[in-house]
């Protein structure tokens, strides 16, 4: 198995033709910033050619936790601050979603936010027991715009509205009865070995070319990305919703506790 070193968010191993990828941002909680997205672009773009099947996971306790808010705490306070730019994040997604390669996730512990965006986006999701799916957003007076089209055209309309109004966690079990999730088990590894004997037979031809049909049939994704980009900044750019969240990093308090 090659291993590459050339990122510092991913750790990226090389099998054949089955790229194994995991988000590494330990220190962060596994949040997305700004490198991990130019990285996982980088990623995709090696993989265009040369995989047929790539394996997202997280750490063991979280998968991806969404964006990063001491990051955005940073910039906030900086006096150098930088403009929130979501689309390149929902390009990284619609490449996922479209690209010439079987995506599978492989989910353990939590996922939050923007990281239901790399789950919806995914061919395949398995998880284990530990598993669960949450959106956060509406805690900050914000709303998941770039994550709602991939998580709509999995669950549905109504499971995703559910899910963005509630803002709590749905377990293992619900998540796949909405089809949040394909599979689950004890064991992700042995779930995950499971999908790969069937999976690392199909060729790489066949596999683009039944991509590019899925993705002709449901282009709504393309579509949605100017509203879901133009939203995500009007929110961001909202000076409450950032008073928010640099309370809650600074002082663990949510906005509405005193």
């Amino acid at each position: 198995m090659e291993l590459r070193t050339d990122f510092q968010t991913l750790r990226v191993q090389m099998q054949e033709r089955i790229c194994f990828v995991q988000i590494y941002r330990p220190e962060s909680n596994n949040t997305i910033n700004d490198q991990l997205v130019d990285e996982f672009h980088r990623l995709l773009e090696m993989c265009e050619d040369a995989v047929t099947v790539l394996v997202i996971q997280g750490l063991p306790e979280v998968f991806c936790f969404g964006a990063d808010f001491q990051g955005l705490r940073d910039n906030a306070k900086s006096g150098d601050e930088l403009e929130q730019d979501p689309g390149p994040l929902y390009d990284l997604w619609l490449k996922l979603a479209s690209g010439p390669y079987i995506v599978i996730s492989l989910v353990k512990g939590k996922v939050n936010a923007g990281g239901i965006g790399f789950v919806a986006a995914s061919d395949i999701v398995l998880a284990d027991h530990t598993a669960q799916f949450s959106l956060s957003e509406m805690l900050f007076g914000l709303y998941p715009a770039c994550v709602l089209p991939f998580l709509i055209r999995r669950t549905g309309i109504q499971k995703a509205h559910y899910l963005t109004l509630m803002t709590s966690p749905i377990l293992v079990e619900q998540a796949h009865a909405w089809g949040l999730i394909d599979a689950f088990d004890t064991s992700g590894e042995v779930l995950l070995r499971k999908h790969l004997l069937r999976l690392r037979r199909l060729t790489k031809k066949s596999v683009s070319a039944y991509k590019r049909y899925m993705i002709s049939l449901q282009d709504n994704l393309s579509a949605s990305k100017p509203l879901a980009v133009a939203a995500n900044v009007e929110m961001f750019s909202d000076t409450d919703s950032m008073s928010g969240i640099i309370r809650y990093v600074e002082q663990g308090k949510f906005p509405w506790e005193e």
